[in-house]
């Protein structure tokens, strides 16, 4: 099944949109037969789908959610990380991470990101460590795993809450395991452009019983405890995950390898084509990991490349109908964090890294021709904007 996506410059179609959710006809099977039903909320799919994502990673229980940014608000929240407490994390990720610390009312603390794999770095990380700290917030940038043998070291020695967001890796493999194994919690987001891609949904993963137990509190309440009585004054976030997200996750759960091999093709199209663009720094995937599945395909350009020029690049391929992003904003470039002191330099490999990543669309609908063209199409950009020489 294929959608068409709409530019918010021009107002027109664009040919080749960034994600394109690869459904079935099972999938629509799976939505009807909830709504041939009697429920519609939270109830036996939900729980199902907490009981299969887990085994899928190793982990006893999971919770699932509205949505990973929820599920990270609530992690949070359950282990009372507020005013007064610091949160270590990496600038070069989705806004809602540093979001949720702030929110939560704790402090970012922004580390570095190693240069090769975009995940925060355990070194550098380690240098940002206070006695404020709480918790350390890493994941598996683009999904590549990042070193969790390394965070789990660190979060030990200081005994610190390890947080795993795994919405960009869902299959990928560190040598010490799968992603969603490592923190003491993992969370995973079903929006696209990933894999399981539902619209909406996420879960939160892990091996801890009563913190389980504390999502699960903080996620809703049932329509028996109308009536029960209440020995705390903790509101729920009123954030439960629908039957019907349920379902469209389980069904794509069961096919998880068919999707990720689907995928894993279209990659392989694009290596092929890109081998021929000098100046570009290839994909990289670390000695220490068995298997990355790609969140979406991460070009970096060269370092005689600016902001500017890459802005130009990405303006000239959606002129061309391809629906081209930056990989990321860096928050702390951010007014509001740049208000907590946060300014241009604090993040070397981020700024470097950040300045010069283009994603392209990547799923398992591209054409062998669409992807020629894309290829095609940011090398003329890129003369036009200015030759790159190597990125090393």
């Amino acid at each position: 099944m294929s959608g068409q996506v709409v530019s918010i410059a021009t107002g027109e179609a664009l040919q080749i949109p960034m994600s394109d959710p690869d459904l079935t006809l099972e999938d629509v099977v799976a939505v009807e037969q909830v709504l041939r039903g009697a429920q519609l909320g939270q109830g036996a799919l939900v729980e199902e789908l907490e009981q299969a994502f887990a085994a899928q990673c190793g982990r006893a229980r999971g919770v699932a959610t509205s949505s990973g940014a929820m599920a990270l608000v609530m992690a949070l929240t359950a282990k009372g990380i507020g005013p007064g407490d610091e949160v270590i994390l990496s600038a070069h990720s989705f806004h809602e991470l540093g979001h949720a610390v702030l929110r939560c009312g704790a402090t970012p603390v922004f580390a570095d990101i190693d240069y090769w794999s975009g995940c925060l770095s355990a070194k550098k990380s380690a240098d940002k460590v206070t006695s404020r700290t709480r918790a350390i917030l890493a994941g598996n940038t683009c999904g590549h795993p990042a070193d969790w043998p390394g965070l789990r070291a660190l979060a030990d020695a200081h005994g610190l809450f390890l947080i795993e967001d795994s919405s960009e890796a869902i299959g990928s493999r560190h040598k010490e395991g799968v992603v969603g194994s490592f923190g003491d919690v993992a969370l995973f987001d079903f929006a696209q452009p990933g894999v399981i891609a539902c619209g909406e949904g996420g879960i939160a993963l892990t091996d801890d019983t009563q913190l389980a137990m504390a999502l699960r509190r903080l996620r809703s309440r049932s329509l028996s405890d109308r009536t029960s009585v209440t020995a705390g004054v903790d509101a729920p976030f009123g954030a439960p995950m629908g039957a019907m997200v349920a379902a469209l996750a389980l069904a794509q759960l069961r096919r998880l390898d068919v999707l990720l091999e689907r995928r894993r093709g279209v990659q392989a199209m694009y290596d092929g084509f890109m081998q021929s663009f000098e100046g570009i720094k290839p994909p990289y995937i670390s000695p220490d990991v068995e298997e990355v599945h790609w969140f979406l395909y991460t070009v970096h350009l060269g370092t005689r490349f600016t902001k500017g020029s890459r802005d130009a690049i990405l303006e000239d391929m959606r002129t061309e109908g391809v629906e081209a992003h930056a990989y990321s904003s860096p928050l702390h470039l951010q007014r509001t964090y740049r208000a907590l002191g946060w300014t241009r330099g604090d993040l070397f490999v981020t700024e470097k890294v950040a300045d010069r990543a283009v994603v392209l669309p990547f799923h398992a609908h591209l054409t062998p021709e669409q992807i020629a063209f894309m290829v095609a199409r940011l090398k003329d950009a890129s003369i036009n904007a200015g030759a790159g020489a190597a990125i090393y």
